[in-house]
This record gives C-alpha cells, structure tokens and sequence, in this order.
C-alpha cells in the first residue's frame, strides 16, 4: 500500500496508508475504531464495480499506518484527510464515514470546507455528540465510556473480543448471520492497532462536539444507521445527525447492529449506490 506523510514526531515522519482501487469519480472511505480499512471489503468491491475509485485509509495509529504517540484527536484527523486529498489532486470526492470516521468528516467539512466534496455519507457515526452534558442531555453517560478505557487498559485483546462481538449483535441474531471465523477477522483487525491510539480515540469520539461542524455541511448528505445499533445507539447518533443536516437523506437499516458492513452488506451497498449514482 502507498503512504503519505502527514507530520513528524520526533523529527520522524508520521505516514498514513491507503488503498487506492479502481477508476472513476473518487469515494474515499474513513474507517471505524479500533479497525482499518480491511473492514471496507465488501464496499470495496461494490464501488469499484460499480465504477468509482476507491481510497481507503488507515488512520494514524491504525491498519498499516504508522502509530505515533500523538495526535488522536480530530483536529488532526480532519489535518490527515486534508492532506490525502490535497496530495492526490482528488475533486468531486464522495466522503464515507463509518462510526468515528463519521466524525473525521464533521470536523473534515467543519475546518476545510466542500470544495473538493460533492457528497457525504455518514454511517453509524459518531456525530452530533455522544457525551451526556448538560447541553446534551440525551447523550451518552461519561461512565459508559469510563469503562471501555478500563477495559483496554485491564486486558485489551479480551476487551476486543468482547467488542467485536457487540458490533455484530452477537448475542442475539449476529451469530445465525456471521460465522465465528468472520468474528476472528474483526479481532485480529481491531488488536493491531496501537494500544495509544485505542484509548485516547475513545476519549476523543466519545467528548468532542460536532455539532457546529454538522451546520456547515452544504452537499448531499446520506445518513445511515442500524436501528439495533447497541454501540453507538440510533437516537442518540443517527437520527440526531439527520435532523441536524438540513436536507439530509436516512437510511435506517432494520434490525442493523452497529456493524452494518459485515452484518448486512447488500442492504448498505444498496443504499450507497443509490445514493452515490443520483
């Protein structure tokens, strides 16, 4: 895979790398936490069937990108994307965000603007804001995400384990769709990122604000969640999200866990490609 350099720490080079697939109008795809683009596999091949040019990146930190010690916060998530588009000349690009990587867009759209955008979907993101505050009552409690941070910390490969299998709905009808081996997968994505990057990105998708980066949006927007979605719940997330986005489209996906790309791909590469070709 190709690498772009993003920063230094150190005086070293922080590279990030990329799939680049295909030919057409550029797609970029922005992964979930703790994964990379490996869980894009499906959508990969969909979109580049159907035509388009597919770059997806590994966040710093994650996938085959290189793991700093700094810098996982979404201001400089929203720096890396600039930088990736900047440097491969990229224009009329439909950005696609899953979970965190939704909120990469937010803060993408929110500092640099839609020039170079000309649609966005969000997917089981992380968008508007997920912390309960006292202007954001209906968020999440801190103490849920208190407790992710101990569980990494405690025994992060069992804490993976655990999550792996509440991203699919495991326990109720994730395992008559998913084989055991397709769990394995996900952990073994999930376990090499870095340890850093694991924890201080819960803190950084569970506390920052997106909400005066979802006002700036001004291109075609698709909104996509599972209505089962036990990691990032849909009323808090998805459904928050589409009101906030004046004009945006929502796809709810019956039934969808959080992990609606391994769960019930033909229903999302559907909806994206109808979306993506209009």
């Amino acid at each position: 895979m190709p690498y772009i350099t993003v920063s230094t720490e150190k005086s070293n080079e922080v590279k990030i790398s990329y799939a680049d697939y295909g030919e057409g109008k550029p797609v970029i795809l922005l992964h979930g936490w703790p994964l990379s683009h490996r869980m894009w596999e499906k959508q990969i091949t969909a979109l580049t069937q159907a035509g388009y040019r597919v770059i997806a990146p590994d966040r710093r930190g994650f996938g085959e990108s290189y793991k700093p010690w700094n810098g996982y916060d979404y201001d400089t998530f929203a720096k890396d994307i600039n930088i990736l588009i900047t440097e491969l000349n990229l224009h009329d690009v439909a950005l696609i965000g899953f979970s965190m990587g939704g909120g990469e867009i937010a803060r993408y759209i929110g500092t640099y603007g839609s020039e170079r955008i000309s649609k966005i979907v969000l997917m089981s993101a992380v968008t508007p804001y997920l912390l309960k505050s006292d202007d954001n009552p209906d968020g999440v409690d801190k103490s849920v995400f208190d407790n992710m941070l101990s569980g990494l910390m405690a025994d992060r490969p069992a804490f993976l384990h655990q999550f792996t299998k509440n991203f699919v709905n495991w326990d109720t009808d994730g395992k008559e769709i998913l084989s055991q081996e397709s769990i394995q997968h996900a952990w073994d994505i999930a376990v090499w990122a870095s340890p850093k990057a694991a924890t201080d990105c819960v803190t950084a998708f569970s506390s920052t604000d997106f909400r005066a980066d979802l006002a700036k949006f001004d291109v075609p927007t698709l909104v996509m969640h599972g209505d089962a979605d036990q990691i990032v719940p849909f009323e808090v997330s998805g459904q928050r999200t589409h009101e906030a986005i004046e004009g945006s489209e929502l796809v709810v996906i019956a039934g969808g866990a959080h992990g609606i790309t391994y769960t019930q791909p033909e229903k999302v590469n559907f909806a994206l490609l109808e979306f993506l070709n209009k």
